[in-house]
C-alpha cells in the first residue's frame, strides 16, 4: 500500500456531521478513543452556514447547494431553536434499541454537555405536573411529558462552535463533500467515494447524515440488501399568531406538544417545534422548499409572534412504501403554485376563498416571512386539512384567539420520517461494521435523541479501538 492509500485509510469514517455525527465525535474526542477518524459532511463549517434569506439578501429561497439552513456542521438542528427535549414519550424510539433507562441517561449527559459549553443559563422546562396539563385534558387534547431545555438559535450555534473547537484538531473533518457511494467490500471493510472522486476506506463506518440525506441513505442501505421500512409521514402546516395568545403556555412550559385526535376522521393532529417570539424560515430538502421555525435567546431578536407546526400523521399500508415521495409530492404543488410556501390567514381558509395581497394588507398578525399569499385548499388533501382546521378550534379552547381569522397557515410543512433501518441493540446493521444513527437512521426524531445515540456509538468503538 502507498503512502497516498495509506493517508486514506481510516478506523471510522462518519458521513454527516449532524447532532448524531457531532456528539459522537465529540464522545470519540473525550474518551481519547485510539482510532483514525474521519468526518465527511455535505455541507459547510458553521461558520460558513448563512442563509441569504438571513442576510437580507433574498426575500424567498433560491434554493442554494447545499442549503445551509439544512446541511453543515451540526445539521439541520444547528440553525434551528434549539429545543432539546429530554423524554421518550416523543422524538423517536431509541429506548426500544438500548432500552428506557439508558435512553434518558444519555440525553441527560447530552444535556450536561451543552451546559458546560455555554448553555447553563438556558432555562430547563418541565411539563410533568403543569396545571396546563389538566386544561388539555378537560378539552379532549393530550400534553405529553418531557423536560425541555431551550438554548435558542443563537446560543445554540455558539455551543456547537465550542464543541468544534474541541474535536475540529483531533478528529479530522472533511466540508462541501458529498458522498458518492458506499462499496462494502467485507465485513470491517469500505470503500467511500466522494462527488468529487476522492475514495476512503475504513473499517467501521457510520451513516449520520440526518434528514437532509433521507433519499442518500435509503439508497445506500437498498443496495446492501439492508431491510427498512417506510410507511410515516407528517404533512401540515406552519401556524403564526401574536405571541399573547400562547403567551400563558409558552411561559409556563415553552414546548408544549400537544395530541388531538380528530372526531370526524379519527385522525392524530399534534403541535410541533413551538417557537415563541420566533420567525418562520423556509427549508430547503432535496430541491423541495418547505417551512419550518426559529426562535432565539437573546430578547433584541425576539418578534412580536409565536409560530408551531400542526401536523397530521399519515400511515400508510401495503403495498404503498414511499411515503416520503407522497410528502414531497404535496409539497411540489405548494411550490408549483407559490414560488416556495404559501400563506392564508385561517378566516379566508374557512370561508373557502384564497388569500390575497389585498386581503393580507389588512391582516392585524404580520407575517415573518415572505410568502405568497394563497389558497392550502389546492395543496393540502380535504382530509388532512378539515384534521388541520378542527384541531386549530381545538386549540381556540385552551388558547382563546387561535382561531382568529388573521391567525397565518403556511404551507407545507413536512415532516420525513426517514426509512427505518434495520439495526440491532448497537445501532448496527446486518452488514458487519455499518452503523445507522440520528434522524438519517429512522430511529430517533429529535435533537436529543439524534445525540445520544451519537454519544452511545461512540462508547461502542472507542471500547473497540481503546482509550
Amino acid at each position: 500500500m502507498t503512502n497516498s492509500a495509506e493517508n486514506k485509510r481510516y478506523d471510522i469514517i462518519i458521513v454527516g456531521a449532524g447532532a448524531g455525527g457531532v456528539f459522537m465525535t465529540y464522545e470519540l474526542m473525550k474518551l481519547k478513543a485510539k482510532a483514525k477518524v474521519l468526518v465527511i459532511e455535505k455541507g459547510g463549517p458553521l461558520e460558513n452556514r448563512k442563509c441569504p434569506i438571513s442576510a437580507g439578501k433574498t426575500d424567498k429561497c433560491v434554493k442554494c447547494n447545499p442549503c445551509s439552513i439544512m446541511n453543515g456542521y451540526g445539521g439541520a438542528g444547528s440553525l434551528s431553536d434549539g429545543k432539546y427535549n429530554i423524554t421518550t414519550q416523543f422524538g423517536g424510539e431509541l429506548h426500544k434499541y438500548i432500552g428506557e433507562e439508558k435512553a434518558m441517561e444519555l440525553m441527560e449527559y447530552v444535556d450536561s454537555v451543552l451546559c458546560e459549553h455555554g448553555g447553563a443559563d438556558a432555562k430547563l422546562y418541565s411539563t410533568g405536573n403543569s396545571e396546563l396539563k389538566t386544561i388539555a385534558l378537560r378539552n379532549n387534547l393530550h400534553l405529553l411529558e418531557a423536560k425541555v431545555r431551550h438554548l435558542g438559535t443563537d446560543r445554540n450555534v455558539k455551543i456547537l462552535g465550542n464543541m468544534y473547537a474541541e474535536t475540529g484538531n483531533a478528529i479530522e473533518h472533511k466540508f462541501y463533500t458529498g458522498v458518492a457511494d458506499v462499496k462494502h467490500l467485507g465485513d470491517h471493510d469500505f470503500e467511500v467515494v466522494t462527488e468529487d472522486g476522492e475514495s476512503y476506506r475504513c473499517s467501521d463506518l457510520v451513516l449520520a447524515t440526518g434528514r437532509s440525506g433521507s433519499k442518500w441513505i435509503g439508497d445506500i442501505c437498498s443496495g446492501m440488501g439492508i431491510h427498512m421500512s417506510s410507511n410515516r409521514v407528517d404533512i401540515g402546516v406552519r401556524v403564526e399568531l401574536p405571541a399573547e395568545i400562547f403567551k400563558h403556555i409558552t411561559d409556563e412550559v415553552y414546548e408544549s406538544k400537544i395530541v388531538y385526535k380528530t372526531e370526524q376522521y379519527n385522525d392524530q393532529v399534534r403541535t410541533f417545534c413551538m417557537n415563541p417570539y420566533g420567525e418562520v424560515v423556509t427549508e430547503n430538502t432535496n430541491g423541495i422548499i418547505t417551512v419550518n421555525g426559529h426562535s432565539y435567546a437573546d430578547p433584541a431578536l425576539r418578534t412580536e409572534n409565536t409560530n408551531f407546526a400542526l401536523l397530521v400523521t399519515n400511515t400508510f399500508t401495503e403495498p404503498f412504501k414511499d411515503s416520503n415521495e407522497y410528502g414531497e409530492s404535496i409539497a411540489r404543488l405548494s411550490n408549483m403554485l407559490g414560488g416556495g410556501v404559501l400563506m392564508q390567514r385561517f378566516g379566508d381558509l374557512v370561508k373557502g376563498r384564497r388569500s390575497s395581497e389585498r386581503r393580507m394588507e389588512k391582516c392585524f398578525t404580520r407575517p415573518t416571512l415572505k410568502a405568497t399569499p394563497g389558497d392550502l385548499s389546492l395543496v393540502i388533501p380535504k382530509r388532512q386539512l378539515d384534521s388541520i382546521i378542527e384541531m386549530v378550534y381545538a386549540l381556540d379552547k385552551i388558547a382563546p384567539g387561535t382561531a382568529n381569522e388573521d391567525t397565518l397557515l403556511y404551507g407545507v410543512e413536512v415532516k420525513f420520517y426517514n426509512s427505518k433501518i434495520d439495526v440491532d441493540e448497537n445501532l448496527e446493521t446486518a452488514v458487519k461494521g455499518l452503523y445507522a444513527l440520528g434522524d438519517g437512521s429512522g430511529v430517533t426524531h429529535s435533537l436529543s435523541q439524534a445525540s445520544a445515540s451519537g454519544v452511545y456509538v461512540a462508547r461502542r468503538l472507542a471500547e473497540k479501538y481503546g482509550k
